[in-house]
């Protein structure tokens, strides 16, 4: 039996994987839970799921919870995700948003925990980084967004065959199609209005940016070993192709699926093998009979130049794109700026950027938190 800790088990990866482990109760064991600030649903997972550890964002809801809870043990804040990503469990899913992904994730690859990968700033900030230490720790790491999880796929078997190129695909996001002119227009009501999937707020907002589709062409980057040039972004409004890989005799290999995270969740978690599912199959006369895929334009949706701009620049680069942006969505999401303020600010902040290389993990969080005190400065 595999046993699994959740960082971010509240939110809406964290609920989707443990639906998945509730359905497999004979393969997967909880070992650890953890949550920010939703003390009352990790609760009832503590209740159902009856982790070892269970982790809260403040020390409040810990010593509340550990009375109700007596055979749990409790911790928080930083220290906490840290303990449960080095604890007792086999594979460690990281589902937290933002930043703070990152140094758990690193630390339960030294600890020589199995990684799945649903936190994207941990390889867009920590790639070189956290790849290095997957290969002296000799673990895995195994995508849990459904692009990446969909290129693992069509590499698998293929060991060895070199890649032409990866097809990443995307949704479009609310605004596909849309001139900067229509973007000066965008209200955050109109932006958290996501045409495919239901995701957290923030995501949701990168999403209609397209900052998600470039943080997943560094993300692919590290993954699988290949240059930015050789990830194509194709804009598929149906959902349905979750990316592709094509290979040097021009073959394209895809992998198609009904828009459903538990079917990267599952994958992740079941590896090597695949988790039965009663849930329902692709229709091909349905929802998988007319597909389509169109350009992106990254001169409309600058965040997509200014992601592979990052990347190519490469050392400290991808960290000040990621640490910015998130500054600059939670200022969105709160109403203080507008939503075309997002891709402009990041880009004057990334051609001011100096840049550093062959940085330690507190080198990433030093440079997060020093370009996270800037941004205001740019917004005057």
């Amino acid at each position: 039996m595999k046993k699994i800790t959740i960082l971010g088990s509240t939110g809406s990866i964290g609920t989707q994987s443990l639906e998945v482990i509730r359905n497999n109760p004979e393969r997967f064991k909880v070992e650890a839970l953890t949550c920010g600030a939703n003390a009352e649903l990790l609760s009832q997972q503590i209740k159902e799921f009856r982790p070892a550890l269970a982790v809260t964002g403040s020390e409040e809801d810990a010593l509340r919870l550990s009375k109700e809870f007596p055979g749990t043990e409790f911790a928080w804040g930083r220290e906490g995700l840290i303990a449960a990503a080095e604890g007792g469990c086999d594979m460690v899913l990281n589902s937290l948003m933002g930043m703070r992904g990152l140094e758990p994730t690193y630390h339960a690859i030294k600890a020589g925990k199995d990684i799945a990968l649903a936190n994207k700033e941990t390889l867009v900030a920590g790639g070189q980084l956290v790849m290095d230490a997957v290969a002296e720790h000799g673990v895995k790491m195994l995508p849990v967004d459904s692009e990446h999880s969909a290129i693992f796929q069509c590499l698998e078997g293929n060991e060895g065959r070199p890649v032409k190129k990866i097809l990443l695909t995307a949704s479009g996001g609310p605004f596909r199609g849309y001139s900067l002119e229509e973007l000066e227009k965008v209200t955050l009501e109109q932006a958290l209005k996501h045409p495919k999937w239901t995701m957290g707020a923030k995501i949701t907002i990168d999403s209609a940016t397209m900052m998600n589709k470039g943080l997943e062409v560094i993300e692919a980057k590290w993954l699988f070993g290949v240059e930015a040039d050789d990830i194509q972004i194709l804009v598929h409004p149906q959902s349905i192709v979750h990316s592709a890989v094509e290979f040097m005799d021009t073959s394209v290999i895809a992998q198609l699926g009904v828009p459903d995270m538990k079917i990267p969740i599952s994958l992740a978690l079941g590896y090597p093998d695949r988790l039965a599912s009663n849930d329902p199959s692709l229709d091909f006369f349905g929802q998988g009979a007319n597909l389509t895929f169109e350009k992106p334009d990254p001169e409309v949706f600058k965040c997509i130049r200014l992601a592979y701009d990052a990347i190519k620049a490469g050392g400290s680069y991808p960290a000040a794109l990621n640490g910015a942006n998130e500054v600059l969505v939670d200022l969105f999401l709160k109403k203080q700026i507008r939503f075309i303020d997002i891709q402009n600010t990041l880009e004057r902040i990334l051609a001011d950027h100096k840049a550093q290389y062959n940085l330690s993990l507190e080198d990433v969080l030093e440079i997060d938190s020093r370009v996270r005190q800037s941004v205001k400065e740019y917004l005057g």
